[in-house]
């Protein structure tokens, strides 16, 4: 695909420091680099355009082939609950009443015979579904999977991809017939996320047990993905809830066992916010002149760029043919037949993210030969016409993992220790998570974590989910003094 003749842009150059003004970079990246058009008219709606839309689609192919592998099956749901779904569990309808949009109308203004819920998530639409399809343990375990949108009335400031009243995502809902089966999932789910997001993605992440009075409405316990954006700030990923039998006690959901006796089964279910995902891609990778995306996931994975064509009649057709045969190896190509000058098209698609650049004049026709570009390392090497088709797989995943590497590097320093509330009141406004010794995960901690949101404006993470650790100095609580049962993580959050 050509580029248009002419750009829409008259200033090509990016040029933001990211991690000392990283809200300006964030804000002035999605309108140049086009991700979103805020302009649409009801407010924490956004419009999404073909620059994040098209990653965001491989985002959702990496992510379901994943979960097809491991026995998820893909469903499509209403978007619409019934109120009478949401009163069947007490907790999750108080934790989400005060976020749903309801439904009361139609046509000319007449009401309905009951409200309707724009779904906030989906398990009181799911688990009733579950109590018609699971009979006997033959059906379990049941692994079911939707994409799609929620919708909650965020009544915090918005933020395009990071908070928003609409949010793209996957839902994954389970059961099973025992409490160990479920458990396996929430480990599997911890996989999933580590596999989508720090391998194919290169976003580093650390995997919290969420504190009861932070909790998932309505679970026994949650287990959430943290990363950390340029600014220090961490934004809640994927999250996996063990929910225990409450919801299919509330939906009568019930199997007969082995042993002839009807059964609660034990539920799971699984949330990765592909758009909130999308956020931490370019906030992670990006540099201080724009975008920089890992290969697979590119929304064009490489840009040609002719230069001198008027001192060249066949450099126009040979770069067409170029990008032909790149485009039938299955790659992403983009064709720069603008009438920029190569400096400002150079700056625009480095702006943009293409990881390579393919640049072609009269000499390098001559020679047989290309220059190519790396957007991740701005280098330049010099390769033999015949040898491209090798060189771009073995560069874009170079590419990749050079991304995984620095952001890695960046999020290793992230972690810090505190032994006192003054010690805790410095360190965190500085970048990432402060680890400190907690009183308890119950009634006591949460008046501790309340001084804590209320004093310092952070928030207690939780305990890590893959490791166990034990009280360290002191061993008392960092905010009331008292015997410390628990290490937790706190940090500013988004």
């Amino acid at each position: 695909m050509a580029a248009e003749k002419n750009s829409k842009f008259e200033k090509v150059t990016f040029d933001i420091d990211k991690n000392n003004n990283f809200s300006e970079w964030f804000t002035e990246i999605i309108k140049r680099a086009e991700l979103a058009d805020l302009r649409y008219n009801v407010k924490g709606f956004l419009v999404f355009q073909p620059w994040s839309v098209i990653v965001m689609e491989k985002m959702y192919s990496l992510l379901e082939v994943n979960l097809q592998k491991k026995g998820h099956n893909p469903y499509w749901y209403p978007v619409v609950i019934p109120e009478k779904n949401f009163l069947v569990e007490k907790d999750h309808v108080e934790g989400f009443a005060p976020e749903v949009f309801w439904v009361t109308e139609h046509g000319a203004g007449e009401k309905l015979e009951e409200k309707l819920a724009l779904r906030p998530t989906s398990e009181t639409a799911f688990y009733q579904m579950f109590a018609w399809w699971i009979r006997s343990y033959n059906d379990l375990p049941l692994k079911t999977y939707q994409r799609g949108a929620v919708y909650r009335y965020e009544t915090k400031a918005t933020r395009p991809f990071l908070r928003s009243r609409e949010f793209h995502w996957i839902e994954a809902h389970n059961a099973f017939a025992t409490h160990e089966e479920a458990l396996q999932q929430v480990k599997e789910d911890m996989q999933i996320t580590q596999e989508f997001m720090g391998e194919q993605l290169g976003i580093p992440t650390i995997f919290f047990q969420r504190p009861q009075w932070d909790k998932f409405p309505g679970a026994l316990n949650t287990f959430a993905a943290d990363s950390l954006m340029p600014d220090g700030k961490t934004i809640q990923q994927p999250s996996s809830h063990d929910l225990g039998q409450n919801f299919s006690k509330a939906f009568k959901v019930l199997f007969t066992d082995k042993d002839g006796k009807e059964k609660h089964p034990f539920i799971t279910c699984y949330g990765p916010a592909i758009s909130r995902i999308f956020a931490s891609l370019i906030a992670i990778h990006g540099d201080n002149n724009g975008l920089r995306f890992p290969f697979e996931v590119a929304p064009k994975q490489i840009v040609i760029v002719p230069i001198a064509v008027q001192k060249e009649k066949k450099l126009i057709p040979f770069v067409k043919k170029l990008a032909l045969e790149l485009q039938e190896a299955g790659y992403r190509v983009e064709l720069d037949l603008s009438d920029r000058k190569p400096g400002d098209k150079f700056y625009f698609w480095e702006m943009k993210g293409v990881p390579l650049r393919i640049e072609v004049g009269p000499k390098e026709l001559q020679q047989k030969k290309l220059t190519l570009f790396r957007r991740d390392t701005k280098k330049k090497e010099v390769i033999a016409q015949k040898e491209l088709l090798k060189w771009i797989p073995k560069t874009g995943k170079a590419l990749s993992e050079n991304l995984k590497k620095q952001a890695s590097h960046l999020f290793d320093g992230a972690i810090k220790n505190a032994d006192s509330f003054e010690e805790l009141a410095r360190l965190v406004n500085t970048r990432g998570f402060v680890k400190c010794n907690f009183c308890a995960d119950g009634k006591e901690g949460e008046e501790c974590a309340e001084k804590v949101e209320k004093e310092l404006a952070a928030d207690i993470r939780g305990k890590r989910a893959d490791k166990k650790e034990s009280p360290f100095g002191s061993q008392k609580c960092v905010v009331c003094g008292k015997p410390s049962k628990e290490v937790f993580y706190i940090a500013k959050q988004y």
